[in-house]
């Protein structure tokens, strides 16, 4: 199963306001830790592409178009540990998003997976996840 565990190189969600949009994620992905790394009129990009040197990257393009996208579909985002979760959230609600599933426990993924669910300015649903238990005390 090598090379099955980062199935992503990349994605793009489309939003119908971009200013709106910027803010949200400009928001969102600075509380996961992933950086803007360019930024045009009708598109922004976060994260880094992956090359010959590391194929072990991810990347999201944020760009305009019809939004939003089918109520069935989300994009969920790594986050590093259960605090980026919920800053992500919080992120979120204070640039535009609405809640659509509270920083918690699913344990009906698995015993440790946490996660919020956001739904951004234009109505696409975003996740943030953390696989990893809450380090002990």
């Amino acid at each position: 199963m090598a090379g099955h565990a980062l199935m992503l190189d990349h994605v793009s969600i489309a939003v119908a306001d971009m200013p709106r949009a910027a803010r949200f994620y400009d928001a969102v992905m600075a509380a996961l830790g992933v950086p803007c790394v360019w930024r045009e009129e009708r598109a922004i990009g976060f994260g880094l592409r992956s090359g010959p040197e590391d194929d072990t990257r991810s990347y999201l393009t944020i760009r305009q178009g019809s939004a939003p996208a089918d109520p069935a579909c989300h994009w969920c985002f790594r986050a590093p540990d259960r605090a980026a979760v919920r800053a992500f959230h919080a992120a979120g609600l204070a640039h535009g998003g609405t809640d659509d599933g509270a920083p918690g426990l699913r344990p009906q993924y698995h015993r440790a997976y946490y996660a919020a669910f956001l739904r951004d300015p234009d109505g696409n649903r975003v996740e943030a996840v953390c696989h990893r238990p809450e380090p002990a005390a």
